[in-house]
């Protein structure tokens, strides 16, 4: 287990997205939360202290996260001061990077000589099987994104929390870094060698009670040009009952790719039915999550009836809002 409470590290993240993972923590686990370590070059924050890593330590943290998320996952040479000198007052490490600290041999020493330990969170700790394809009890939901980082995750959170708030069965199975760090388990998807990908969600989603919901993790997006397999593999092996449209109104262009425009949400599930009917015939698309974080309360409540009449569908940001309107769309079914 990696040791609670952390200290947020951001680098030198240039935006928001960038530190997608402290953001994501420091949400949906505030308690674990001490404060944020910025580099002078960062360009965001997460809205909490910026703490020493005295001032940390002496308020409780144990292990300094790595809360970026860069393009490559890449640990920066810009960071190694910060995370040594971390290791020689105490700190554990833990990143989800594809970087890993483990191939770092400064850090690797480092961490040797001070007794500490270096928590990969993106390294597969089981060995998956090949997907069979074979029906699950138990029923899933599964958010699909128009692009990467719209809050694929953060709406499977505030869909498991409204239902455990009502009593109802569900859990939220984590797919990636982030999701893993929130929660202490899962699989880190995008890690997997291609060929067990789908098998190891159907081990993350097994047989279950006909009334529990299982809230996958979404990742990537089927019209995203570099992460769309990871998509298809969750699809596939989740077998989803249920799929909520998940998108971010404000984006130019898709994620890292600015001559790629983002899909239309009717596009969006179009494609995302034929492909999860390959596995399950009676899916459905049962509302839409819009992350509203870049609009005025007006300009979000406006957007979202504009959808809502649209498509037909319930149209929510479950982080602004809440999720109730789509989960009383899963208990309709």
């Amino acid at each position: 287990m990696i040791p609670t409470p952390y200290l947020l590290f951001l680098g030198d993240a240039p935006d928001a997205l960038a530190a997608k993972v402290a953001q994501g923590i420091k949400d949906w686990r505030p308690d674990n939360a001490v404060g944020q370590f910025r580099l002078p070059a960062c360009g965001t924050t997460v809205g909490i202290d910026d703490l020493t890593l005295q001032e940390a330590w002496d308020a409780g943290a144990r292990t300094l996260v790595i809360g970026v998320a860069n393009r490559g996952g890449i640990i920066s040479q810009a960071w190694k001061d910060v995370l040594i000198k971390a290791l020689q007052m105490g700190y554990d490490l833990a990143s989800g990077l594809h970087n890993l600290l483990r191939d770092e041999d400064d850090l690797v020493s480092a961490a040797r000589v001070a007794g500490r330990t270096l928590h990969d969170v993106r390294v597969p700790s089981t060995a998956y099987p090949i997907a069979n394809g074979l029906k699950r009890t138990g029923k899933r939901c599964l958010a699909v994104g128009t692009d990467c980082s719209v809050g694929k995750m953060y709406t499977g959170l505030a869909m498991d929390a409204e239902m455990a708030k009502r009593g109802m069965k569900s859990t939220f199975r984590p797919t990636g870094q982030t999701g893993i760090l929130i929660t202490g388990g899962g699989v880190p998807l995008d890690a997997v060698v291609a060929d067990f990908m789908a098998g190891a969600i159907e081990y993350l989603t097994p047989d279950n009670d006909e009334d529990h919901w299982d809230h996958i993790e979404g990742q990537g997006s089927l019209f995203h040009a570099s992460y769309s397999g990871v998509t298809m593999a969750l699809i596939h092996g989740g077998q989803p009952d249920a799929l909520v449209l998940a998108h971010e109104p404000t984006r130019t262009h898709m994620r890292g790719l600015p001559t790629y425009d983002l899909p239309s949400l009717e596009a969006l599930r179009e494609l995302s039915l034929q492909v999860a009917r390959v596995v399950n015939p009676d899916v459905q698309v049962i509302g839409i999550s819009v992350n509203t974080q870049h609009l005025s309360e007006g300009d979000a409540n406006a957007y979202l009836k504009e959808v809502e009449d649209r498509m037909g569908l319930p149209a929510v940001d479950p982080f602004r809002h809440g999720a109730g309107r789509l989960v009383d769309a899963l208990a309709a079914l």
